[in-house]
């Protein structure tokens, strides 16, 4: 197990990552009144886990998948932390995936103007970037991402025990983020290109779990709160990602992530960001997981979507996170004419 220290300007968070992270809880709840977050899908799991763990905490049971993450999800948590008569140095547990980790955290930084936080991932995804970093949030009037904070937690527990119960597409979502976490970090991206063929391999994924979180660590600590404009670069892959994701719903977030990745790094092509050469290293790293692109119908309009991207500065523009070079990324402003004809164009080739 290793322990990852992350000291930002608002609250230090410390990250304990690898096997036997979990057993920790018993010291870092010890004594505190907790108050667990999970969803359907995580109880049915893990029950018998959150009794033996929580020492009998009230348990708000959400349902699962990313429709659910909304206002009325979130009142509900709310709802049941005021029945709870939780106080101000209660300790709310987000025990669950990425979902439930913004939803919870998010309760955690409303409640009393801010309660403890501990979050315990339990996806791949959620394990390498979600709960790391103090991102909290929901979804709104088919926004991703739009209403929420930035708020620490104080521990984050990603243990690999969690990741047995995955199913094989859960672990392809984590890979995505994984994926875009090399092509900001060279040295990830050595070691992905190593290990190409372990990428469902546990020892590698709690492995390489560790550099993914010791990078965001550092990315964070730098620019908590997206003030300098460092901490963009981890939305590789998401500007597309999110609108697709917001106009079709079919897949998961990662699975679009890593069509995200790939749409764009043709386009850091197109307009002379990336070098072909580096550009296919990653489509290579990304047809590890990503079998084959699917058609998508009016991509054009699902496009448009990307407008609302909170990176977004102009009224008409759209700003993308593009890999450069090794372990470099630029920032591309386009027209969202330009933006949405080059999806179009590209998706289009690749179908």
């Amino acid at each position: 197990m290793q322990t990852i220290a992350l000291n930002t300007k608002s609250r230090p968070s410390t990250v304990l990552c690898g096997a036997g992270a979990a057993k920790q809880l018993d010291t870092i709840l010890d004594g505190k009144d907790v108050f667990v977050v999970t969803d359907e899908n995580v109880y049915g799991l893990y029950k018998d886990f959150i009794a033996e763990n929580f020492g009998g905490a009230p348990v708000c049971v959400l349902p699962a998948g990313e429709r659910h993450k909304n206002r009325r999800s979130l009142f509900t948590i709310l709802d049941k932390m005021l029945q709870a008569r939780l106080r101000r140095n209660s300790t709310l547990v987000a025990f669950g995936g990425g979902v439930v980790g913004d939803m919870g955290g998010l309760a955690a930084s409303l409640y009393m103007r801010g309660i403890h936080a501990v979050q315990v991932p339990t996806t791949l995804l959620a394990q390498v970037d979600s709960s790391v970093g103090g991102k909290t949030a929901i979804d709104h009037r088919g926004v991703k991402n739009v209403i929420g904070t930035f708020y620490q937690p104080e521990y984050v527990v990603c243990d690999p025990l969690f990741l047995r119960t995955l199913p094989q597409r859960e672990l392809k979502c984590g890979l995505g983020e994984i994926i875009k976490t090399g092509a900001l970090d060279a040295k990830i991206l050595d070691k992905l290109e190593r290990n190409a063929e372990r990428f469902f391999d546990f020892s590698f994924l709690e492995e390489i779990t560790a550099d993914c979180v010791r990078f965001k660590a550092g990315v964070v600590e730098k620019d908590e709160c997206e003030r300098s404009g460092l901490r963009k670069c981890l939305n590789m892959g998401h500007t597309t990602g999110h609108a697709l994701e917001l106009f079709y719903k079919r897949r998961s977030h990662g699975e679009y992530v890593l069509i995200g990745m790939l749409l764009e790094s043709y386009i850091a092509e197109k307009f002379d960001i990336c070098a072909h050469d580096y550009a296919e290293e990653l489509r290579a790293l990304i047809g590890k997981v990503l079998k084959r692109v699917p058609r998508f119908e009016n991509i054009a309009e699902a496009a448009g979507l990307a407008l609302y991207d909170k990176k977004n500065q102009g009224e008409n523009e759209v700003s993308l996170i593009l890999p450069a070079k090794r372990g470099e990324f630029a920032e591309l402003r386009l027209t969202d004419e330009d933006y949405i004809g080059s999806v179009e164009e590209i998706a289009g080739g690749l179908a």
